[in-house]
């Protein structure tokens, strides 16, 4: 089962472009990379650098220290009915903290064929309005303000 605490990374280069994925369970699903927690006592940045790793082959450890860094900001959203049956019973709610990965170019993506089915590159603006969650809209949108 799943743990009700997760990570959500924006990704986006330095000229404003950001990765968006598409979600293979949700055709036209678009999103940043998130995923849960694999144990409580998993500390969030290694979730969000094991997350980006899985999701979409970018390894941190070969990127400058600087490069993912917290948003320091989460929120509590109320777990889609559809995707209930992952978590324990009577879970409704799931904490997700927010990070970003500053890149300076596009680099190569390579997906993880169960989660995701493509990947885009978008201005800010475009990405944000793609996204279907509004906790990930709302995450891109904040890379024009810090």
């Amino acid at each position: 089962m799943k743990i009700p605490i997760s990570v959500l990374v924006v990704i986006y280069t330095a000229g404003n472009e950001v990765l968006l994925l598409e979600r293979a369970d949700h055709p036209g699903y678009w999103q940043s990379v998130t995923g849960s927690l694999d144990v409580g006592s998993e500390p969030l940045i290694e979730a969000a650098a094991r997350e980006l790793l899985e999701e979409t082959g970018i390894d941190v450890s070969q990127l400058p220290d600087s490069a993912l860094i917290s948003m320091n900001h989460s929120v509590v959203y109320e777990i889609y009915p559809e995707w209930r049956h992952r978590y324990p019973p009577g879970v409704v709610e799931n904490t997700e903290h927010w990070f970003k990965l500053e890149l300076p170019d596009r680099v190569p993506v390579t997906l993880a064929p169960k989660e995701h089915t493509s990947f885009r590159w978008e201005p800010i603006s475009v990405a944000s309005s793609l996204c279907f969650s509004p906790s990930n809209k709302e995450a891109i949108l904040r890379l024009k303000i810090t």
